[in-house]
């Protein structure tokens, strides 16, 4: 097999170069501008074939009959299978399992995979699949609550309670069939609060589906082994859980199926659910053949999970003064037909539904439906995202009828280390709100007109419309908004999370070398280079190699919920402490020193003074290499609870500032964000280059949701754009000055005090630029992404 995954060098000279706190660079930052670097789809095998999915052209249909004959004649197929071929376990999901490997008697969106075919060439495994013949009896379309939850409505799952996984838990609890999970918060008493409110707004808002838009497919290569098990290189963001779905649907044992990562092209949250994982295990091992998956655009529009489409209803209740007094809100969002991680964002969007501020009372139910469209699941900022739009311009809208500063009123109510979640937890870290506030307020605001050149035409760039030459400033105004968000890092609701690493200090050629070993998949974020930072601090070395991320050492976790640098890199740094301490016992026994605090600096033991005891090289000498496995744990949390919502789910909060400054032309009813500036607290900044790669990333997928991007689901469940021509996303050209303010406030519970980064730019981004067409334009905007139609009226 040709470009196969390969151990990361990730050798740094120059003493302290590289260390926590440090901008290091990306050791596979060349190869991936260069084109060099090697992702899932560039896998190759000299004896492959080419595995294709057939899909179902129907949002809910029963299958009445399947005909394979003609995909089986044609020249070149080596196997095509269906439900009836599959050897063991028939359905999979992260928390539900809910959704089939192939269908069996219903499809339940447009899309769903319904036969599977290998062949020697792609085009031919595309042209048998096109030659099955699937009878199909269509069936009513669930698109909606009022569709989901009406007398008579097609439920979806029947028999939800008669499984054994953690179904029961959500199904005892809701209020209806199709619904999947139901959570309720009540804190307080918003009964007796209502009453005393001297101002109160209302608002009913919506959020469409948002795509992760990796720009590198779902792709993978399955390798059958000389054991009965299966080697499969994959793109994902969880290795070990997609091997324990697989083990169970290969009827294989979970040491059999082993998991190694491949180059990913981007996740964002695309790569957390099974996509050609199975279906390409499944043929290799039936075929006995190494086979390769890769799905092309259209197809990875309907082979992943996609953010949840949200309705949401909110009721603010505040003082003349300004004093929140009580919220009530009710958040729906569209879980699709199968339940992903929709459990988990329904949790998160209910615990954080009423963003980063002290309020006394509330009263907040959030749910997930089960409907015909497709499905939906973990996408970067997991919940927050819907709330987080309908909150802010609940907040903007309360300041209009107070009359109050809108920067002013969020600071008023803002949360601080000791305020109490509407869960009851009590937040125990700082929580600078406020300043996060100010300082993005205080930022000096770009000049206005600055399209005008020197030479009297103007630059098209920077207007709305751009290249376009839509407008040379006729009907431009400008509009400035403000949001604040608060986001949950790792797993919460009681999961046990941890990671693993394993940590290897050794000489070669005279020289220590430090390898890491991890299953933390590096999707882009830049995790293996913090993992190296870390060894080098903990170690004293610059020297550091990273293995392959696969299944051969224990699970690292996903790399979704901004977790990876503190659970993985909290598991690397535990290892290597434990390196490093039995570097100093067999340093103290061989020099007959037991006392006396001892360092590891520049591949030497030393005294706290700078005497140097002596080397790595000598303590490590011949096959002498100290190598530990370790697992890190964050503190515990725990299930909120279902009927009151209470209870210390998150392990840690992260909260972002964003001011937008937009240019609208109103009479096109088009928009030039100018200005997308931020401010956030990271705890620690690892590595303070990369962290502002995040912020700077995020902050642009939540302009994209502002202004750009959904995926247009009909009444009948179909995708109407899946394509990057018809689904837009920001380009450089739409991406505006980011000025960010890095504030490093430790979190004393957390490795080296730090917080996770990713996701919370993308939460407060999209509401302040929405806020900012608002104040140029005068009109509501309930609704994202805002179109030029919103904006004409036309």
């Amino acid at each position: 097999m040709s470009r196969a995954p390969v151990p990361v060098p990730l050798h740094q000279d120059g003493g302290t170069a590289g260390r926590v706190g440090e901008s290091t660079p990306r050791p596979d930052g060349v190869l991936k501008v260069t084109g060099e670097f090697a992702y899932a789809s560039d896998l190759w095998h000299e004896d492959m074939l080419w595995g294709h999915t057939l899909r179902s052209p129907h949002a809910h249909a029963r299958i009445t009959a399947i005909d394979t004959a003609g995909a089986l004649a044609t020249p070149g197929v080596h196997a095509v299978l269906t439900h009836d071929d599959l050897p063991a376990a028939t359905h999979y999901g992260v928390d539900v399992a809910d959704q089939p490997v192939l269908a069996a008697d219903v499809v339940r969106y447009e899309g769903e995979p319904v036969a599977l075919v290998a062949a020697d060439h792609p085009e031919t495994a595309r042209r048998a699949a096109a030659r099955i013949r699937v009878a199909y009896q269509e069936l009513p379309v669930v698109h909606d609550e009022a569709s989901a939850t009406a007398p008579g409505a097609p439920v979806l799952h029947p028999g939800r309670t008669d499984r054994t996984d953690r179904t029961d838990r959500y199904a005892a609890h809701a209020p209806h069939p199709n619904v999947l999970h139901r959570q309720p918060v009540i804190h307080g008493d918003v009964a007796a609060a209502a009453p005393t409110a001297e101002v109160v707004v209302t608002g009913t808002y919506e959020v469409g589906m948002q795509d992760q838009a990796p720009l590198g497919p779902e792709s993978g290569l399955a390798v059958p082994a000389e054991d009965g098990g299966v080697d499969l290189h994959i793109a994902t963001q969880w290795l070990h859980i997609d091997r324990q779905q697989l083990a169970p649907l290969l009827g294989l044992p979970p040491e059999l199926v082993r998991l190694t990562l491949s180059g990913v092209g981007g996740a964002f949250g695309a790569r957390e659910d099974l996509s050609v994982q199975a279906h390409a295990c499944l043929l290799a091992l039936r075929t006995g053949r190494p086979v390769k998956m890769v799905y092309n655009r259209q197809e990875s529009f309907v082979g992943h999970v996609h953010r949840h489409p949200a309705r949401l209803s909110y009721e603010h209740g505040a003082t003349r003064d300004g004093r929140l007094v009580y919220v009530r809100a009710r958040i729906v969002l569209d879980g699709g037909a199968y339940a992903s991680s929709s459990p988990a964002v329904v949790g998160n969007a209910a615990s954080l539904g009423l963003g980063p501020y002290e309020v006394p009372n509330a009263e907040i139910e959030a749910l997930a439906l089960y409907t015909n469209n497709p499905p939906c699941g973990a996408m970067r900022g997991f919940g927050t995202v819907q709330a987080c739009f309908a909150y802010e311009a609940q907040m903007d809208k309360l300041a209009a009828a107070l009359g109050m500063d809108p920067v002013e009123l969020r600071q008023r109510n803002a949360v601080a280390r000791g305020s109490v979640m509407p869960t009851g937890q009590v937040i125990d870290a700082p929580a600078p709100v406020a300043e996060l506030l100010r300082r993005v307020r205080e930022r000096p605001l770009p000049p206005e007109r600055q399209w005008e050149t020197a030479g009297g035409g103007p630059d098209l760039r920077a207007l709305p419309g751009g290249l376009s030459n839509a407008t040379h400033g006729e009907g431009v105004v400008r509009g400035v908004g403000y949001a604040v968000a608060v986001k949950n890092v790792g797993f919460s609701e009681g999961y046990d999370d941890y990671s693993t690493a394993r940590v290897r200090l050794e000489v070669v050629g005279g020289e220590p070398v430090a390898l890491v070993h991890t299953a933390a998949a590096e999707v882009g974020q830049g995790g293996v280079t913090v993992q190296a930072q870390i060894a080098r601090t903990e170690l004293g070395v610059t020297r550091v190699s990273l293995l392959p991320a696969d299944t051969r050492v224990g699970s690292a976790g996903s790399t979704s919920a901004s977790r990876q640098t503190y659970m993985t890199g909290g598991a690397v740094k535990l290892a290597c402490e434990a390196v490093r301490a039995e570097v100093f016992r067999r340093c103290r026994e061989r020099l007959g020193r037991p006392g006396g605090e001892l360092r590891l600096t520049g591949g030497k033991v030393t005294t706290a003074d700078g005497e140097v005891l002596a080397s790595l090289a000598e303590l490590l000498a011949g096959d002498d290499a100290v190598e530990i496995e370790l697992e890190y744990r964050h503190r515990p949390t725990e299930p909120f609870d279902l009927t009151t919502g209470q209870g210390n789910g998150h392990v840690q909060y992260s909260f972002c500032a964003h001011r937008a400054v937009v240019e609208v032309d109103t009479e096109l009813g088009l928009v030039k964000v100018v200005e997308l500036a931020a401010a956030q607290d990271v705890g620690r900044a690892i590595n303070p280059g990369a962290v502002l790669g995040q912020i700077h990333g995020g902050s642009a997928q939540g302009l994209g949701l502002a202004v750009l991007e959904e995926i247009v689901v009909g009444p009948d469940g179909r995708i109407r754009n899946p394509s990057f021509t018809d689904y837009l996303i920001p380009t450089i050209l739409d991406a505006p000055a980011m000025p960010v303010d890095v504030l490093e406030l430790a979190d004393e519970h957390a490795p080296y005090g730090l917080r996770g980064v990713g996701e919370a730019p993308t939460v407060s981004s999209a509401p302040a630029v929405v806020a900012a067409i608002r104040q140029a334009t005068g009109l509501a905007l309930e609704r994202v992404p805002v179109r030029p139609e919103h904006l004409t009226g036309r």
